[in-house]
């Protein structure tokens, strides 16, 4: 019953993922490499130049992987809490010397809470992904029009 409640998470997971990137870093990235790209162009400035100018062209990238890294980070951290409450709150009605029948019923008692927990978390991904499109949309208008 964890292993399908994980699943369900990783899957959740995995579409975010790779609707934040087809939809934003990916086009930020292209962005990136155009900058990068101009900023050999010029044969008449130094070594340094260029690399302090690729590294420019990469900070926006940069931060937005940050932030979407972050954003997950705390969502898995929220999740992780929720759950540990739950086995908390189970081995403090165990107790020290449980009998088998205990054990399973305390088990089942686990994975209903545990399962609440990702019933809630999962819904709040839809809320977690306008935010995130929110902030990239800002920083994906910000790079092309600093690059333009």
């Amino acid at each position: 019953m964890v292993d399908q409640q994980r699943r369900r998470v990783e899957q959740e997971m995995t579409k975010l993922v790779d609707e934040i990137d087809r939809n934003y870093l990916r086009k930020m990235q292209a962005t990136m490499h155009r900058c990068a790209a101009r900023c050999c162009d010029d044969g008449n400035v130094s070594l340094d130049r260029v690399q302090q100018c690729v590294e420019n062209c990469s900070k926006p990238l940069q931060v937005s992987q940050d932030y979407v890294q972050s954003e997950i980070q705390s969502f898995q951290n929220r999740l992780q809490r929720c759950v540990m409450e739950c086995n908390d709150d189970i081995k403090l009605k165990m107790g020290p010397n449980p009998s088998e029948s205990q054990v399973d019923k305390f088990t089942a008692m686990f994975e209903t809470c545990a399962t609440k927990c990702v019933d809630k978390h999962i819904d709040l991904i839809p809320q977690i992904m306008k935010a995130m499109k929110t902030v990239l949309s800002k920083q994906q208008s910000e790079q092309q029009s600093h690059y333009k």
